[in-house]
């Protein structure tokens, strides 16, 4: 099967799409064959070395965490998932592969995927999705009537951020350029403050809750936007944001970094929200497997609207 790995950690050149042979799953395992699979920047920081730390340095690496597809053959011990059921996922902790024709995969990291919607569509939706929703659901515990910011909210997390606040009964306001206001308005962005027109520097303002998923607001500049009972979360894992989040859990302004992990319950929640209509993915552009580096390099230009998605199948 084809299946795209890095062989050493550098440019976009360090990409390429080799002929590997696939796994038999394990106990507890899957093999799902792969009919779209989505980027994530974090492919792009594990490409360029800035998470060797969990990556480490043993060569060649597959790439790609986000999955839709359909099951293929089941390991020993599985019951939820039987061959034949059309899933969607994303695969735990640093063990890459879903860019590939067949990935071999935890049964715990995957669930029904949603029928309403294209695998390109459902794809798009893990990672990032379960990122907006254990941040706020989880971390920031935020409730109905509250108001959060959400830094980088044309992203490819910060588009399911806007709708799942909407979901949650809170106002999301958008930080985003001038030319995505409309395009966040269209999400549920109850308010748009355009970075390009007025810096959120220049705001005093103050939110429930402070949602950075750009990564150019750390809790040192953010905090001054917080209300007296304000949560802050980042996406960002930089070690001072590491230290400020253990820190938090014991103070009384928490500074939260979201780790995202998979869980079957919140794809299912997901899933429900998107064949209803109520949470769209937004999918900037689909290329094929073969076009990994330009996926890359588009991710790195941060102007996507959404997600990048490789159509495998």
């Amino acid at each position: 099967m084809r299946a795209v790995r890095i062989h050493r950690y550098g440019d976009v050149d360090a990409l390429s799409v080799d002929d590997v042979a696939s796994r038999r799953p394990r106990v507890g395992e899957v093999r799902v064959e792969v009919h779209a699979a989505a980027l994530n920047p974090k492919d792009v920081l594990v490409r360029k070395g800035k998470l060797r730390l969990f990556t480490g340095r043993r060569f060649p690496q597959r790439t790609g965490y986000d999955v839709a597809g359909v099951v293929a053959a089941v390991g020993p011990g599985v019951k939820r998932l039987r061959a034949g059921d059309e899933v969607y996922g994303m695969l735990g902790g640093w063990r890459a592969g879903a860019h590939a024709e067949e990935v071999t995969c935890a049964a715990r990291s995957l669930a029904l995927r949603p029928t309403g919607v294209s695998m390109e569509e459902a794809a798009a939706a893990p990672l990032a999705a379960m990122t907006a929703l254990q941040a706020m659901a989880g971390l920031m515990r935020l409730q109905s009537g509250e108001e959060i910011l959400i830094n980088g909210a044309s992203g490819g997390v910060g588009v399911f951020a806007v709708q799942i606040a909407r979901l949650l009964g809170a106002r999301p306001v958008a930080v985003c350029s001038a030319r995505n206001e409309g395009f966040v308005r269209e999400l549920g962005a109850a308010e748009v403050l355009p970075y390009d027109v007025q810096p959120l520097s220049e705001t005093d303002r103050r939110f429930d809750a402070f949602f950075d998923v750009f990564g150019s607001a750390p809790f040192p500049k953010a905090k001054r936007h917080l209300a007296s009972r304000g949560r802050y979360v980042t996406t960002i894992p930089r070690p001072d944001t590491a230290a400020r989040d253990l820190l938090s859990r014991f103070g009384p302004r928490p500074a939260r970094l979201v780790v995202v992990a998979p869980r079957p319950r919140d794809l299912a929640r997901i899933a429900v929200w998107m064949d209803q209509g109520r949470l769209r993915a937004i999918v900037d552009r689909v290329l094929p497997l073969e076009a990994i580096a330009d996926g890359h390099r588009y991710l790195e230009t941060k102007r996507a609207r959404g997600k990048v998605v490789l159509r495998v199948r």
